[in-house]
């Protein structure tokens, strides 16, 4: 721990920093190699090629045959993530249609060192909105339902040699089948597109199957469990199968359990094989001391399987794995036989303009900005989140809440119900190794269900995953292992839980003149502004000040309820379907900018807790703008013993925590200054008698000059990959201080292998205009530019020093 932290909260980003003077914290380069070289699965043999590149892409408002759509004209070459249309910053008209990619897949090029040949070629896509159909050479050969979660095309039997043409159809209006509501009455935006990675494997006959497309319960793939846990010792259960299309004879399966470069327990074991038929291997291996994975200390092995076919190594994959072990007992939670409460938050995965095509960087970014905010836990809402977030969870220590689709609907269609139950098993499949899991939410948010179908369920979920500590999750109190409410519905009508509880949303609808109950989309004139959550960046300090207070009330009354983890709504801001603004309750803007409330949050973890790459010691923030309109009346927020307060360098007050706040881990600390005075505010933090931290704002004049940020959030950029970065000017005074001004029109530039993906020209908010570039092949060279009618232009170049 360090003697002294200054930090402006979040990770005394550049932008703040720009009118401090100070200097952000040190990046750990560790942690950015090990969030982006992991992908999907690592194989050796066998190992999936990248798909993302060499695509062609079309679209179409009506319904056209393949005939039509190969003789159109207006096809661009695209590479993925990829979505269909760059929306607006608000969208009021998201796009809706047919989405029609197309590519060449050449077996020249498939395998040069054995041929294609008597090998099994697959394709998997990882998210692809939301209707697929999928066609090689102009025949039919497989088709999806659901948006959210991968699925495989099988090409061996379709392939001819050399070019074959690959033609992919999306269709992501609204669909009965999937749910849920249609788009114009849904709270958030379910964009299209291949907007997720697509990845070429090559298996050899013999070859571990890949989970979800192996449709197996309780199968397919890997499957690790861990029957034993405790500081002494831990057994890992792996269960593997295998696809096997021609061996007969004995088939050797070799695990080997790795601490980055040292092996810490191995296992092998022959089995027979027959041809033709799947075989399934199950082996334990017996960890000594092992390095348990929990949200302070997120310890990752990484689990190396082969399998041999006498003495041809045939197929090999790397897993990466946390051991631990979750236990409800009381309704308390305890992980790794320590009482837990998780603090924790809901989010969307959407970014402005694209949608929710986000590079694999991205995703780690906002997991890094989530664990830096102080939170152990994410509900992830309400659908699905990308393989990249789940990764980054593992890495980061962020414990997860695993949902399928679902918001205010269900339907006795007979499709529907069948759909949401395999979305059950297919989640289930693809993210059992994570230990960030904690709990499935099978279950249709705010949406009544009937008893049946929620047995249905929850049956799947212990199907898929027997074994002990395996829970289910539900808004409805019956037949779920854990039961989740929101707060505005607990407050209607609150009965003292029977079952372990999560407060699964707070801090936004009860702070509203009315509840709009299982029906929101069809209430008006909800929001009293100086009562709401819902305040974006530019709604000025007492809004924005009211939103934390809103917050740190009803956090506070979480505790008095028996819940082992609550999640605020929301992480960041986002768009609506039914709605033409954004949904504002966000701790951080929809350009990932933090409100007040961001470091409210962040003061509650303690300074000697694992914070993840971005944030961690102790911290202080004053929750003020300090401007010539600022009210004398404010919070600080620290997880330090006191705050002083200094007003041009005098002492003014130094106080301990507000005792209204009592069940919080560390309450605010509130000032009440006699009259507003110009100049500089200072916070500064006191742990056992000593100075540990600092914040400082100051009165700014008229704005004179821009500020650059490229905001990496700690992972620097990546070339290649389709990498989304935000830029942030902000307008600084003469003497490089913030301002707080709406409405300045800021212009951007993009020179070098870069794009701007938001409009070029973009207000100000809060004193700062964001725009969103996209990085290409190379980052030298890159320069984003930004000017500003009587302000001193700005410029910021790539690679980043």
């Amino acid at each position: 721990m360090k003697s002294l932290a200054i930090k402006s909260g979040l990770l005394a980003s550049a932008l703040a920093l720009a009118a401090c003077g100070q200097s952000g914290p040190e990046q750990k380069p560790e942690q950015n190699r090990t969030a982006l070289t992991i992908s999907a699965a690592q194989h050796g043999i066998g190992q999936p090629t990248s798909l993302n590149m060499g695509w062609e892409f079309t679209r179409a408002d009506e319904v056209l045959t393949k005939e039509q759509v190969r003789q159109s004209a207006d096809w661009q070459k695209v590479a993925l993530p990829h979505t269909p249309r760059i929306e607006p910053r608000i969208v009021n008209d998201q796009w809706q249609g047919d989405a029609w990619y197309r590519r060449t897949i050449d077996t020249d090029a498939i395998d040069s060192s054995g041929g294609w040949a008597g090998k099994r070629v697959y394709i998997d896509f990882e998210g692809a909105m939301n209707a697929a159909e999928v066609w090689l050479n102009g025949e039919k050969i497989a088709s999806h339902l659901g948006g959210y979660l991968p699925f495989t095309v099988d090409l061996s039997d379709h392939l001819k040699p050399g070019k074959n043409q690959l033609l992919v159809r999306l269709d992501n209006r609204d669909n009965e089948t999937t749910g849920p509501k249609p788009l114009e009455k849904l709270d958030f935006n379910m964009y299209g597109g291949l907007y997720r990675n697509a990845w070429l494997r090559v298996e050899n006959p013999v070859h571990i199957s890949d989970p979800v497309h192996a449709g197996e319960v309780a199968s397919g793939g890997l499957f690790v469990r861990y029957s034993l846990v405790s500081e002494q010792s831990a057994q890992v259960q792996v269960q593997t199968h295998l696809r096997n299309g021609e061996h007969t004879g004995a088939l050797r399966i070799e695990h080997r359990l790795l601490d980055g470069d040292k092996v810490v327990a191995s296992a092998q074991q022959q089995i027979p094989s027959s041809a033709e038929a799947a075989v399934t291997d199950r082996q334990t291996l017996s960890v000594d001391a092992p390095k348990l994975w929990s949200p302070s200390s997120p310890n990752l092995y990484d689990l190396h399987t082969r399998v041999y076919a006498g003495d041809a190594l045939v197929d090999e994959e790397h897993t990466r794995i946390g051991i631990r072990e979750f236990r409800l007992e009381n309704g308390e939670l305890f992980i790794n036989g320590e009482k837990t409460f998780l603090r924790g938050v809901n989010r969307h995965q959407e970014y402005p303009y694209v949608g929710y095509a986000l590079s694999d960087a991205a995703q780690y970014r906002d997991a890094a900005l989530i664990k830096a905010a102080g939170f152990d836990y994410v509900r992830l809402s309400h659908y699905p989140h990308a393989k990249a977030f789940m990764r980054a969870a593992d890495e980061l220590g962020l414990v997860l809440l695993d949902a399928v689709l679902g918001w205010q609907y269900y339907s006795d269609n007979p499709a529907f119900q069948d759909h949401v139950v395999q979305t059950c098993r297919d989640l289930i499949r693809r993210d059992r190794n994570h230990p960030s899991v904690l709990a499935w939410e099978c279950s249709l948010n705010e949406s009544w269900m009937p008893e049946p179908f929620i047995d249905r369920l929850h049956a799947a979920v212990h199907e898929e995953f027997p074994g002990e500590n395996v829970y289910s999750g539900g808004w409805q109190s019956y037949g779920y292992d854990i039961y989740l409410q929101a707060r505005q519905h607990r407050l209607d009508h609150y009965e003292e839980p029977t079952k372990p509880y999560i407060v699964s949303e707070y801090g936004d609808w009860e702070y509203y003149a009315m509840n709009a109950g299982l029906n929101q989309d069809s209430w008006g004139d909800l929001m009293q502004a100086d009562r709401s959550s819902r305040q974006l960046l530019g709604d000025g300090e007492k809004r924005l000040q009211q939103q934390a207070l809103n917050i740190m009330e009803a956090h506070n009354d979480n505790f008095n309820t028996p819940a082992f983890a609550d999640g605020y709504w929301v992480m960041f801001d986002y768009n609506r379907g039914y709605a033409d603004d954004l949904e504002a309750s966000g701790i951080m803007s929809i350009e990932r900018r933090p409100k007040f409330s961001y470091y409210f949050y962040q003061s509650q973890r303690d300074a000697d807790d694992f914070a993840g790459p971005l944030a961690g010691g102790y911290m202080v923030h004053i929750a003020s703008h300090w401007q010539t309109d600022a009210s004398s009346s404010f919070y600080v927020f620290s997880n330090a013993d006191e705050v002083e307060i200094l007003l041009n360098g005098n002492a003014i007050a130094r106080t301990t925590p507000d005792s209204r706040f009592s069940n919080l881990r560390h309450p605010p600390f509130h000032f009440e200054l006699p009259e507003f005075v110009p100049g500089t505010l200072e916070a500064v933090a006191y742990a056992g008698g000593r100075e540990v931290a600092r914040h400082r704002l100051a009165t700014a004049g008229e704005a004179r000059q821009l500020a650059l940020n490229v905001d990496t959030a700690g992972i620097a950029p990546v070339a290649g990959g389709k990498d989304l970065l935000f830029v942030h000017a902000a307008l600084l005074d003469k003497n490089g201080n913030r301002t707080h001004t709406n409405g300045i029109p800021v212009t951007f530039s993009v020179s070098g292998d870069a794009e701007l993906v938001s409009p070029a020209a973009l207000n100000s908010e809060d004193g700062v205009a964001s725009a969103l570039i996209r990085v290409g092949e190379k980052l030298d060279g890159i320069a984003i530019t930004a000017n500003a009618p009587q302000l001193e232009a700005a410029t910021v170049k790539l690679p980043l020093k």
